[in-house]
């Protein structure tokens, strides 16, 4: 063994010149999704959102109401509020600016000391620095003091001293950056993902006008604008989110106060679905997991209606018990909790770990809840009636819960018998093909590589999971035959619809579907299911479309395959000049008409491919729009299919 490797491998040549020191924004750089959670369409749009959070939390201190965003012609963002604007005078320890000290150094903030903010959201302390990091150029002009002052910045480095340019009678911070290429593989800013934060925000801290303007776009001469203001807070929220569902009760359940010194606002509303749908907010932050706050909300509302419903004798006929499942069906709620010192759990800090806000929430939600109860005894009779109805389907549903339960995960007994397995069993490499037809499955089987990859055809269209009860759901043949092939099992002791992934066979669940109005459909119904039933999946980015290809354009022995309408009219030109007629373009209409080498090299083959990974970066928006599309209103669905509706000339 030579000198050299033997000083390696005994650690002679790992010393201090080995320790890398990263100063400043450095870090940032090195490592942006360590800070934003990726370099691509989330983490592009969570920089317009730290900068947002600073101008809420002006506001939650009582000092803005106004916060317009625009997005600039070249893809850079401005944001401007009329807060307190950010201090300009020299900091003390650092010895310059303020406002340069926020720009440009990690954990600076006024969010860190709390005579400044009692609470505040944002990427804790880090935010408006990351996103200064992560701009190619950024400019802040300050409105403080009856002066206006700027400072620009080069990829986080000042490029001069905050300097005074004018005065003014009005105070306020404008941010204004553009995105470094050298940094995010997406640039271009959409504008309805921007919206629903936007409006998300306006719900959460009523009284404050958001607005928005896209100075890339004009409609009918004017640019794309839109305004997003509420008088009502969440209670406004809960008729956004049901405006498709049909309620139980006439106004929504508002619980708003201070409890141990936490600000705490709730609103709920019950309606016929069979779906629970909870939103959590600490902060202005969506928790995903939950936490010490939901848990106190489901305790407080469970314990207050059994009480209730016990005291009058509405569960005296029954012959079981109630779960807590049963109190939750069909509800919508938000909670909204603002805490001083929020301590978050998990890598993707969406989990509220607080404990005292469990029994704050819990004493809320149980007064409040008690008062209504007592006020509105025909509400109260409904809320229970849906509880026993819900109740009784559990029941119903048990036996169905069972026949999908898996015994042997990775043995052949007990799997579906459409289902072509893999042969590999490390769930991290096998991928799941949910195939749309018994003829596209038979060529996704024939062209798919054994190893790794699964094919389970589905027969037609599967069940609209957004209209149905469970036990119906659990019914289905079509989504028993996924349950089984996942090996994924349903129920807890705490949660009889949570879903146990430990047994979870495949860490890639790709929808492949045709490429027609018929397979979109399938698709959508397929991530309804997903989305009310495994959610799971989508969370930990188990699941995937596969994009398989519009066109074949073939000229003698050349061929390429398009994906696109603008592709199509490219390689047309590129292959046929001016005259079309020159080359053949074949418009596929299903899956089952490629052969399997051709739906391997376009849709299957991981060198060659593209999937779409299946992610929620706002569940109440995902919420609605679930609902919108897959309920009983029509004219809310066809508002939006026409609002999103790509036109094209294509063979029928």
């Amino acid at each position: 063994m030579s000198e050299e490797l033997n000083n390696t491998l005994s650690g002679a040549n790992y010393t201090a010149a080995n320790i890398t020191v990263l100063e400043g924004l450095e870090a940032v750089r090195k490592r942006p999704a360590m800070y934003i959670g990726d370099v691509n369409m989330r983490g592009l749009h969570h920089l317009v959102y730290e900068v947002v959070d600073n101008s809420i939390d002006e506001a939650l201190a009582g000092y803005c109401d106004k916060i317009n965003v625009t997005i600039l012609e070249n893809n850079a963002i401005r944001v401007e509020d009329n807060g307190r604007g950010i201090p300009i005078d020299m900091h003390e320890k650092e010895n310059r600016s303020a406002l340069e000290v926020v720009m440009t150094v990690l954990h600076a903030g006024g969010k860190f000391d709390k005579g400044s903010y009692k609470v505040s959201g944002g990427l804790h302390g880090v935010g408006v620095s990351c996103v200064n990091a992560l701009s190619v150029h950024a400019k802040v002009v300050v409105r403080r003091g009856g002066k206006v002052y700027e400072q620009e910045y080069e990829r986080g480095n000042p490029l001069y001293s905050v300097r005074e340019i004018g005065t003014t009678d009005k105070t306020g911070t404008t941010t204004e950056f553009l995105p470094d290429p050298e940094i995010f593989t997406v640039l271009e800013y959409d504008y309805d993902i921007l919206c629903s934060r936007l409006r998300e925000l306006a719900f959460l801290n009523k009284g404050i006008e958001l607005t928005i303007k896209d100075m890339r776009h004009k409609i009918d001469e004017e640019y794309r604008h839109d305004i997003f203001y509420s008088q009502n807070g969440l209670k406004d929220f809960i008729a956004y989110l049901d405006a498709t569902r049909e309620k139980l009760m006439p106004e929504p359940i508002c619980i708003e106060g201070e409890k141990q010194g936490i600000p705490i606002e709730i609103a709920m509303q019950y309606n016929t679905t069979f779906t629970e749908n909870l939103h959590s907010y600490v902060n202005n932050i969506n928790t995903h997991e939950g936490g010490t706050h939901l848990q106190g909300f489901r305790q407080g509302m469970t314990r207050t209606l059994k009480a209730y419903a016990t005291k009058e004798g509405m569960f005296d006929k029954l012959k079981f018990e109630i779960a807590g499942d049963d109190f939750r069906e069909g509800l919508t709620a938000v909670i909204s909790v603002k805490v001083a010192e929020p301590q978050f759990e998990g890598q993707t800090k969406t989990k509220l770990g607080n404990s005292e806000v469990t029994a704050a929430v819990s004493q809320m939600v149980g007064e409040m809840l008690t008062n209504y109860l007592e006020e509105h005894p025909k509400e109260a009779k409904m809320i229970v009636d849906k509880v026993i109805l819900a109740a009784t389907a559990r029941h119903a549903a048990r036996k169905a819960r069972d026949l999908v339960q898996r015994q042997g995960v990775f043995g052949s007994l007990g799997l579906p018998g459409k289902l072509a397995d893999c042969s590999h069993n490390d769930p991290s490499r096998c991928e799941l093909f949910l195939v749309e037809g018994d003829s596209a499955g038979g060529t996704a089987k024939q062209g798919r590589n054994r190893e790794y990859q699964a094919i389970l055809p589905l027969r037609g269209k599967i069940l609209n999971v957004e209209k149905a009860m469970q036990h119906r759901v659990l019914d289905s043949e079509e989504i028993k035959n996924i349950y089984t092939a996942l090996g994924v099992s349903i129920g807890t002791a705490d949660d009889a619809k949570a879903l146990n992934m430990d047994k979870l066979r495949y860490h890639k669940v790709i929808i492949m579907t045709d490429a027609d109005v018929d397979g979109s459909h399938i698709a959508t119904l397929i991530l309804t299911f997903f989305f009310r039933y495994m959610r799971e999946l989508i969370e930990n980015g188990y699941v995937y479309i596969a994009t398989p290809p519009l066109y074949l354009i073939q000229k003698g022995k050349q061929s390429r395959y398009c994906w696109t309408e603008q592709e199509r009219e490219q390689i047309t030109l590129e292959l046929g000049g001016e005259d079309a007629s020159k080359v053949d373009i074949q418009r596929y209409k299903g899956l089952g008409e490629m052969s399997e080498h051709q739906l391997w090299e376009t849709t299957m083959d991981p060198e060659q491919r593209t999937l779409r990974q299946v992610s929620i970066d706002n569940a109440a928006e995902a919420d609605k729009v679930f609902s919108m599309l897959m309920g009983d209103e029509v004219p809310p669905r066809r508002d939006f299919i026409e609002q999103h509706a790509t036109y094209a000339n294509i063979d029928a």
